[in-house]
């Protein structure tokens, strides 16, 4: 049994499918599938039944679950401490981050990141804030962007930075708020609504928002993806509330809402103060350093010392 074996073995558990599990491992499906047949033929049972588009575990598959991620975590232990000793010479760091992070250009970051450590790897997920909660308190990230909504970050999880996020109503060309440039939130009641599914960060600030002002919106389209939004107030479906950022670069009417004025804060957050991964540990800095960019623009803030 090999430790890359276990690792696949995960990233089918956690992605759901073969196919998502080899993009996570940035290996080819056939490489992914075969090591995990391996493991299976070591191991004399079947971890997954192959039925439909998803993967199902067995009874088996369930009982290696726990196992499986201490070895990996006992493995990635050892690797950290070489990988101290080292100087980041090699290693690996897992984050996460919600769909609508705009606050940090994270691309760019992650990218410069690569230059100053071009030994270490570098896994990136997107989820919702729950998922990506769970992930990080499992151990199976290090580092996440979260929209905790307006609360304090679960026991055990300390934030590195913070940033305030301003939303704004975007529509589509043409539509007559994109006159006005601005809007009160209790004059929207008669608009239709294009929305995130429940439970993204920006769903829920969007939802506690209306509830806060008293406005029940009529939602005439809920979606998964951030582009697809965009594309379905484009087309005059209906107008929805987004980050700034997200609406100057789709080019779509900017509507700023008054009274109160909307907006979202967006935490970096990890397990520890500095994270017990030295990579995770040095990404944290990397990416907290971004943080007084962020300052420079309306709403952004770097959190307070501890």
């Amino acid at each position: 049994m090999e430790i890359r074996q276990l690792r696949h073995f995960m990233a089918v558990v956690t992605e759901g499918s073969f196919t998502a599990a080899a993009r996570a491992e940035l290996i080819v499906q056939s490489a992914l599938s075969t090591s995990v047949r391996n493991l299976e033929r070591e191991l004399g049972a079947d971890l997954f039944e192959r039925t439909g588009r998803r993967v199902v575990l067995t009874e088996a598959g369930r009982a290696l679950v726990p196992q499986a991620r201490a070895l990996l975590a006992d493995a990635e232990a050892a690797r950290h401490a070489v990988a101290a000793v080292t100087g980041l010479a090699a290693g690996r760091v897992s984050i996460g981050t919600i769909q609508t992070l705009t606050c940090v250009d994270l691309p760019t970051e992650l990218a410069r990141f690569h230059q100053e450590f071009p030994g270490v790897q570098v896994s990136v997920r997107d989820a919702t804030v729950g998922e990506l909660t769970d992930a990080l308190r499992a151990g199976e990230l290090d580092l996440a962007f979260l929209a905790p909504d307006g609360r304090e970050l679960p026991e055990g999880l300390h934030a590195h930075a913070s940033w305030q996020e301003e939303l704004v109503l975007i529509t589509a060309p043409g539509h007559p708020l994109e006159q006005a440039g601005r809007t009160l939130i209790k004059d929207l009641a008669d608009e239709p609504f294009v929305d995130f599914r429940a439970g993204t960060g920006l769903e829920t600030a969007v939802r506690r928002l209306a509830a806060h002002c008293g406005l029940e919106r009529r939602i005439t389209c809920d979606v998964t993806q951030i582009g697809l939004l965009v594309d379905l107030v484009r087309a005059g479906i209906g107008v929805a509330f987004v980050p700034r950022a997200i609406g100057e670069r789709a080019g779509l009417p900017c509507v700023r809402i008054r009274q109160p004025e909307p907006g979202r804060t967006v935490v970096l957050a990890g397990r520890g103060s500095p994270p017990r991964n030295p990579a995770a540990a040095a990404l944290a800095r990397h990416l907290t350093a971004a943080a007084p960019a962020a300052a420079g623009r309306p709403g952004g803030r770097r959190p307070p010392a501890g």
